[in-house]
């Protein structure tokens, strides 16, 4: 029984197949998996619980999201952004109380030396015959201060301070925080998110005589509001933004764009008011959806 070309030890030549296994086995590696079909969602289902939605809402950029779930989440935010907010003001009132004690020190400072200064200055008058007795003392004076400093450096040198000694390190200073930012980002596209911006969606159900349950069990849950075509992860849809009705894109482009009219409330429509719905892919290459997760991991250098 002959071997398999993917299982040779033997071979000279260090293959693709084998550096491949290896790197996977190792833990090092970017490590790249193509996704299936039950690792993506299903286009009705919330970008944040994963879950069939209940109350949808989309954004402009087309996330489709469960209302209670985005609002706690930008409530969650805001809460955040206070505290952060709260301890940079204190923080800014600490440095600012640290400024003004360091200007009042050097004022401090500036006003002693001011006054050693003038009581330096010679006032009295010089008598003559005292003058060579002044001097001789002077002199006397200055070699004795000269050889006092000559014993206090000395001393100094030989006293080196000790700095593994706690009282002696230095202290490591506390980060500065930076003022945060006051707006909500979506957690899909990272743009600025308001609960104004988003917009209710209704989707018309395949049948109506089903409840939510008896609806979620089923593959196929929803319908385009003009054509009745079945609506999935295959079917690029959108959202008009007066009615909120999800309607096919092929319906878009071949009856709503000519006459640019909401077929449920018969208002007029612009080019922001049809927001195209962000799907999952189908598990196929060919739907143009990025199918690939990647895990970064450590990379051995040599």
């Amino acid at each position: 029984m002959t071997r398999h070309g993917k299982n040779c030890t033997a071979g000279a030549v260090y293959t693709y197949h084998e550096k491949k296994k290896d790197t996977a086995s190792s833990g090092y590696g970017t490590q790249s998996v193509r996704l299936g079909k039950d690792a993506i969602k299903d286009f009705d289902c919330c970008c944040l619980s994963l879950q069939p939605c209940r109350d949808p809402v989309v954004t402009e950029d087309g996330y489709l999201y469960e209302k209670e779930a985005i609002l706690q989440y930008i409530l969650h935010h805001k809460t955040e952004i206070a505290k952060k907010m709260k301890a940079y003001e204190k923080q800014k009132q600490a440095l600012k109380s640290e400024g003004q004690l360091e200007s009042k020190s050097e004022e401090r400072e500036r006003a002693e030396k001011f006054k050693q200064r003038e009581n330096n200055i010679v006032s009295k008058p010089i008598n003559p015959f005292t003058s060579e007795k002044s001097e001789d003392e002077g002199s006397q004076k200055s070699s004795s201060s000269a050889s006092s400093s000559d014993t206090g450096a000395s001393s100094s040198s030989s006293a080196l301070p000790s700095f593994w000694i706690p009282s002696l390190t230095p202290e490591a200073k506390p980060t500065l925080l930076k003022k945060p930012s006051k707006t909500v980002l979506c957690p899909m596209s990272g743009r600025p998110l308001k609960m104004s911006d988003l917009i209710s969606v209704r989707f018309t159900p395949l049948d109506s005589s089903l409840d939510r349950v008896a609806l979620l069990t089923r593959q196929d849950r929803y319908v385009c509001v003009v054509t009745k075509d079945t609506l999935g992860n295959s079917v690029p849809c959108a959202v008009l933004r007066p009615s909120g009705a999800v309607v096919t894109m092929e319906c878009v482009e071949k009856l709503i764009q000519k006459d640019m009219i909401d077929p449920v409330t018969g208002d007029k429509l612009k080019e922001k008011d049809i927001i195209p719905l962000q799907r999952g892919g189908t598990g196929f290459a060919g739907s143009g959806v990025d199918l690939k997760a990647k895990e970064a991991r450590p990379v051995m250098q040599a």
